[in-house]
């Protein structure tokens, strides 16, 4: 059963050390089952512990942490004030290790105990489905001044769709980038989900209202959680560690915004990214991915058919990416599901969802007035900016 499972993810692309780590077991373990030895000849200890507490001295533990002294306290607490009274039993951990096994490690306190929310997950099945946004500093030529880059990567092709250069950092900036981002790609938000951390730009007002109106699921990183906006920070390193990255900091924003449209314009269209079989971002956005790893597949079976006896197992999987999981955790809603690939080019400029008539109504009624927040959307919303893109 080992090895079916290690042979499997082999099929699927990953090495043999990566596969029987996460088995537990050493690549040598199973190369040596693989030349014939018999399978998992593990038996784990057959010995009891020298060190290990008597029953005597396990009760005795028990009944002193179940003090009404002690009730209160954790075994970090109890070990050492048991230690000021001359006492020693045992170490914390094994005081832990023997409540878990008895099944009294519980939270006692009259506080709420504290739940680990995992996080939201979102598949991508295709391009224009789910995006992933955050901010990052510039350095400035002014001591303790910064530009701030705002950058959005679709999460199915790693493409970056949309990004600003600002002087500053505001929920409008960012409303407005999304909103002329999903009129040119021709996105329909109310298939979109947009992921992002829990900055002020991100919960603005104005950001929230923007993405209401045109139907954009939100979604947002756990709080006190620094890796659930993982394409986004893994983008903005590849970005900083560039060799071409400026060692001095940029003179105005008008050079940060000339570097950063040829990092991203490297990115897209040269970058080879490992997450998806070695293609460019903007090649598997437009589909074009497929036919590029076919080929390759062509050219090692080729090699492989000129010599076989260099080739001990299959080629290298050169099978597109599947779907693509989001924090993968709790199931993901049924609004995520986003409409199918086909409206990645817009055939015609649509209306504004935040245009004076409003947006189209399926049951023909009234569109709704525009709120306070929503009509000062629409007026950033409308000013065009030298200083930002759309992939």
């Amino acid at each position: 059963m080992t090895l079916a499972l290690i042979a499997e993810a082999e099929q699927s692309g990953a090495r043999v050390e990566a596969a029987s780590e996460a088995l537990g077991l050493s690549a040598r373990t199973v190369e040596r089952w693989r030349a014939g030895a018999d399978e998992d000849q593990r038996r784990g200890p057959t010995t009891t512990p020298a060190n290990k507490l008597s029953a005597e001295e396990r009760r005795e533990l028990l009944a002193t942490v179940n003090a009404p002294r002690f009730r209160d306290r954790s075994p970090n607490q109890i070990v050492p004030l048991l230690a000021d009274e001359g006492s020693y039993l045992a170490s914390e951990s094994t005081v832990y290790r023997i409540l878990r096994e008895e099944d009294q490690l519980h939270h006692r306190e009259r506080s709420k105990a504290p739940v680990r929310q995992p996080p939201r997950a979102h598949v991508a099945t295709g391009p224009l489905q789910v995006w992933s946004w955050d901010i990052t500093y510039l350095p400035s030529s002014l001591r303790g001044a910064f530009f701030y880059l705002y950058l959005v990567v679709d999460v199915w092709s790693r493409k970056i769709v949309a990004w600003e250069v600002n002087e500053a950092e505001s929920s409008e900036h960012a409303a407005a980038l999304i909103k002329r981002t999903c009129e040119a790609l021709g996105a329909d938000g109310a298939g979109l989900v947009l992921h992002s951390d829990n900055g002020g730009p991100m919960k603005g007002t104005t950001m929230v209202a923007m993405m209401e109106w045109l139907g954009i699921l939100a979604s947002f990183s756990r709080p006190g959680v620094s890796d659930d906006n993982p394409y986004s920070e893994a983008l903005f390193r590849t970005l900083k560690y560039r060799p071409e990255y400026p060692a001095r900091p940029f003179a105005d924003v008008t050079a940060a915004h000339t570097w950063v449209a040829a990092f991203v314009r490297w990115y897209n269209t040269e970058h080879l990214h490992s997450g998806i079989r070695f293609v460019t971002p903007e090649s598997r956005h437009d589909g074009r991915d497929a036919a590029m790893l076919a080929r390759r597949h062509e050219v090692y079976q080729r090699a492989r058919s000129a010599r076989p006896e260099r080739w001990s197992r299959g080629t290298r999987c050169w099978e597109p990416i599947g779907p693509v999981h989001l924090n993968p955790g709790r199931p993901a809603p049924s609004t995520a599901t986003a409409a199918p690939a086909a409206v990645v080019i817009a055939t015609k400029p649509q209306r504004s969802a935040l245009s004076p008539e409003g947006p189209e109504r399926s049951g023909g009624g009234a569109p709704r007035a525009l709120t306070g927040p929503e009509r000062r959307l629409s007026a950033v919303a409308s000013k065009p900016s030298i200083r930002s893109a759309v992939g």
